[in-house]
């Protein structure tokens, strides 16, 4: 434990100290942040944890970037650990990834290159990846760690709004990934390698004038297959999707459609001998809301989303896979809570965001949530009735975040509330947890450099 605090306290320094070299003129601009949080659960949803826990997480990000028309020259540091678990807590490479460079990539602008009203960016390298909604490739924030990816990406503007993007990338394995490496934040170098690829990408085309309404469509493939220590389901999915979207105004009505289809081939289990069997998986999104014109921007929207379940028989593989989405947008936080996201469930919702004023917003989120399939296991929950006999209502979940730049641009607080008042399946499924409510609540602090 002093070892790690040591080397926590050398990161800070390394980071907090070429901060003053943002203003110089030569090109070079570095920004960061640290983030303290203390998060607690009491009645863990998930199977296998203890009842109720609490952890200490903490994660620095020092971002340094060199500038110099057409060439940007990025690298990012990511020191991301936990303190205060026990043997039950839910600890995995979600929270701890200590000392690693998550981004070291070079990117060239060349303009309109390709002709005029045309724009086109290069990269390669390490980075980062916000593509999208988010709901299969995101770097989610707040997750304590962040996925890197190895690999070439290239973006293209063309005359008439039009945008394409395809990437081909290596997703990083975070290391250490046991136990013991995990509760030590031992300092490992995360591994790419061709046993895990990613590579597809996205046309994108805006209709309208005064409020556009965006049309992306989209293609990726993700393959893996085991390798040395790292046993997989040798799973190579195919993801179709489509997306309508017009953002939200003041005073106005806006909405969202996201449909995804998925196939290819998975095996039911980690085995090496374990059969391949066919994907056939779904997800849709809906969403329509309204942003008032007043001082305080309420917005009130509706949302609903489907994702589908595994059924009995091991003909067909029908469990969506979100990848490498992010869940807090849509639907709960992560850390010790990390129940729900797009994986057999189905769920609308009704949401109210507010900003009162540049330096306070918040909203509240309530969600009823089903099971797409009763044979299957409940999101990110592992419960499970493969009798199908404990029914399909998981329960209620009401999520509160509310956020304050106590000094603006510079120190942020948040406080973020989760309570899922279990259903029938949650409570009487064989292997459902303890109680008839699970209650999460994190504080945080960010300072921004």
């Amino acid at each position: 434990m002093n070892a790690g605090r040591t080397v926590l306290s050398a990161v800070l320094l390394v980071g907090c100290a070429p901060a003053a070299l943002a203003a110089d003129a030569d090109g070079f601009h570095v920004s960061g942040s640290l983030r303290l949080r203390f998060d607690t659960i009491d009645g863990e949803p998930r199977v296998g944890f203890g009842d109720t826990d609490s952890l200490f997480n903490t994660r620095l990000r020092v971002l340094a970037e060199y500038r110099t028309k057409p060439f940007r020259l990025v690298a990012e540091l990511v020191d991301s650990r936990v303190w205060g678990e026990d043997a039950t807590t839910p600890i995995t490479t979600g929270e701890v990834n200590a000392a690693e460079l998550v981004q070291l990539h070079a990117a060239l602008d060349l303009g309109a290159a390709l002709g005029k009203g045309t724009q086109l960016n290069l990269l390669a390298g390490r980075t980062t990846l916000n593509i999208g909604s988010g709901r299969l490739i995101w770097s989610d924030d707040y997750r304590n760690t962040t996925q890197g990816y190895t690999g070439l990406r290239a973006d293209l503007a063309l005359p008439g709004r039009v945008k394409l993007m395809g990437l081909y990338m290596l997703p990083q394995e975070r290391l250490p990934d046991d136990r013991a490496g995990i509760v030590h934040s031992r300092i490992v170098w995360d591994k790419e390698s061709l046993a895990q690829v990613l590579w597809g990408g996205s046309v994108a085309k805006a209709f309208g004038t005064a409020r556009p309404i965006n049309v992306e469509a989209s293609f990726y493939h993700y393959g893996e297959h085991d390798s040395p220590g790292r046993p997989t389901r040798d799973r190579s999915l195919n993801t179709v999707g489509l997306r309508f979207i017009r953002p939200p105004a003041a005073g106005h009505w806006d909405g969202e459609v996201e449909a995804m289809g998925q196939f290819g081939q998975t095996a039911t289990a980690l085995g090496a001998n374990a059969p391949l069997v066919p994907v056939a998986a779904s997800f849709i999104h809906g969403r329509v809301g309204y942003t008032f014109a007043a001082p305080w921007k309420p917005r009130l929207s509706f949302d609903f989303d489907r994702a589908s379940g595994d059924g009995p028989g091991n003909r067909t593989y029908a469990r969506f896979d979100t990848l490498f989405g992010q869940r807090r947008l849509d639907f709960a936080p992560s850390g010790l809570y990390n129940a729900t996201t797009r994986g057999n469930i189905v769920s609308p919702g009704i949401k109210l965001e507010a900003a009162p004023s540049a330096r306070l917003d918040g909203f509240v989120f309530y969600r009823p949530m089903w099971l797409a399939d009763a044979h299957d296991a409940f999101a990110t929950t592992g419960v499970r009735d493969a009798s199908g006999r404990s029914g399909t209502f998981a329960g209620n979940q009401i999520d509160a975040d509310l956020r304050w730049w106590a000094m603006p641009k510079r120190l942020r607080l948040e406080l973020c509330g989760t309570v899922l008042f279990k259903g029938r399946f949650l409570r009487d499924a064989p292997n459902a947890t303890p109680g008839r409510a699970s209650k999460y609540l994190s504080a945080n602090v960010t300072a921004f450099f």
